[in-house]
């Protein structure tokens, strides 16, 4: 007996499938372009590297005596030798993923190689003007105008500081940078300086909104990300990683090498080079606080040698497989992943083209953190309309990171038995109850797509975007901070009015 056929009107009620996450299904693995023997290879080069040939640790530090005491050789000059013994054993203490908590203490995203979460930044000094749409120096009312709007979209996860407050570049500056994002998302955020005060100003705000230290070191409301130079620490980088890490704040910290400039121009050799910077890292971060969450977390850029500039986008690409490849191996979580950046000048079909490629490249690298989309320009400039396409494309990427499920019922076995080879199933239940199960809902894309048998204007993808950016910039804020919380921030603030680093 064939079965009734219910009207789809039955099953229109019924439940969605649960939100995406941004979790990897577990059946399915990430692409590896590396032999097991390569990985090994890599890892163990970088750690016999760091222990013959060093790293820079500024000298006049706290890092200084930590290292000395781990046994490793500590010279005048700065230069530090660390046992291959000193590296192992911070590779097996450090935290293999963290938990970041919104605003208000809840919905809370953990850190770690299972899932991938998309973040917009980081600190373009530039934005493209509405009236002229060339690059202009960033401000403040534009990182608060882009954080509201990235607050809004709904497959961004935390929000970092995408653009400068360029007219204020100081300590202030800093400090008030972190206090504007707060005032404009609810999301959890990711956060970056130049200078250790402003992080201790902002640990101490961050406590404030939490209801104290021991609250915002069980619930941890940003992810600190800290830059040096390939293997060479200043002194504001060692003392951001031992204050981030004492206080129990997550913390990144990565390089952003360039192959063929400060790191061999070989993949892998701008890989290992990379991987020694992480280790050294981890291993002052461990020595400070065994057991915090400090990831190495370098990018890998390679010199375009026709331009000079940062491209070779083949190389680049490859480059971010093998270490998070090469990170996972190690059992750590891969950070800042290379997608939803463009080096192209303006947003354009060149900028579509890259961020089209390299966003769903990170489908086959899944990074932890995401966290470049809307960059242009080299890094240089940030576009909300590049944003707002980079979050769509996310969404695929969650889509297609649910897998499928295979069962005799999602295959339909019953029903193609039934049915017979000269079957049609549009008309079934069993297509009016799947079939939008595993679509894509594209804002912009797909079923948005104008076409010749539907009625939609025929608009480019940049009109597409352009119209829905619009409408987004003028959608209310985010529900205000606490007043308390943002009075007693402000207090925080005023220290740092005219305070110079040399102070």
């Amino acid at each position: 007996m064939r079965r009734a056929r219910r009207r789809s009107s039955e099953v229109a009620t019924a439940a969605p499938p649960p939100a995406s996450t941004g979790q990897h299904a577990g059946a399915t693995q990430a692409y590896q372009p590396l032999s097991d023997a390569d990985v090994e290879l890599i890892i163990d080069t970088a750690i016999n590297l760091v222990a013959t040939s060093g790293v820079i640790f500024e000298p006049g530090s706290e890092a200084d005596a930590l290292l000395a005491a781990a046994g490793c050789s500590v010279g005048a000059d700065g230069l530090v030798l660390i046992p291959e013994a000193v590296s192992r054993r911070a590779l097996e203490t450090v935290a293999k993923s963290a938990t970041l908590w919104d605003r208000s203490g809840e919905n809370a995203i953990t850190i770690d190689p299972d899932h991938t979460r998309f973040m917009p930044g980081m600190t373009c000094i530039g934005v493209y003007d509405e009236a002229t749409g060339e690059p202009r120096p960033s401000t403040r009312d534009d990182l608060a105008r882009i954080t509201r709007l990235a607050d809004g979209l709904p497959n961004i996860d935390a929000v970092c500081t995408m653009v400068k407050n360029v007219p204020n570049s100081t300590l202030h500056g800093e400090v008030d940078e972190f206090i504007c994002m707060m005032e404009n998302t609810t999301k959890p955020l990711e956060w970056l300086c130049e200078y250790p005060v402003s992080l201790e100003g902002v640990i101490d705000i961050a406590s404030q909104l939490r209801g104290g230290t021991e609250a915002l070191r069980a619930k941890p409301y940003f992810l600190h990300l800290v830059t040096p130079l390939p293997v060479n620490f200043a002194h504001i980088h060692i003392e951001q990683i031992i204050t981030a890490v004492r206080a129990g704040i997550p913390v990144g910290v990565g390089t952003l090498p360039i192959g063929g400039a400060s790191s061999p121009i070989t993949l892998a050799g701008c890989v290992t080079h990379s991987l020694m910077t992480d280790i050294a890292a981890m291993v002052l971060g461990q020595l400070a606080a065994e057991g915090s969450f400090c990831i190495g977390c370098s990018d890998v850029y390679f010199m375009e040698p026709a331009t000079g500039a940062i491209g070779s986008f083949s190389q680049t690409s490859m480059a971010d497989m093998a270490i998070c490849q090469v990170r996972r191996r190690m059992g750590l979580p891969p950070l800042t992943g290379t997608g939803g950046c463009s080096v192209a000048r303006r947003f354009n079909q060149d900028a579509v083209w890259e961020l089209s490629s390299n966003m769903m490249q990170m489908f086959y690298n899944r990074p932890a953190t995401c966290d470049y989309l809307g960059s242009l320009d080299q890094g240089l400039t940030f576009s909300e309309h590049a944003l707002v396409l980079c979050d769509d494309l996310a969404g695929l990427l969650k889509k297609m990171w649910e897998g499928l499920r295979v069962s005799p019922e999602q295959i339909g076995t019953e029903l193609i038995r039934e049915l017979g080879p000269r079957g049609q199933f549009l008309a079934e239940p069993h297509t009016v109850e799947n079939c939008r199960t595993q679509i894509w809902e594209s804002r912009y894309l797909g079923a948005n797509f104008p076409l010749s048998n539907n009625d939609l204007p025929d608009h480019d993808l940049i009109q597409r975007l352009d119209q829905d950016l619009q409408t987004r910039l003028q959608q209310p804020a985010p529900s205000a901070l606490d007043p308390a919380v943002l009075t007693y921030a402000h207090e925080v603030l005023s220290r740092f009015e005219g305070l110079t680093p040399d102070d």
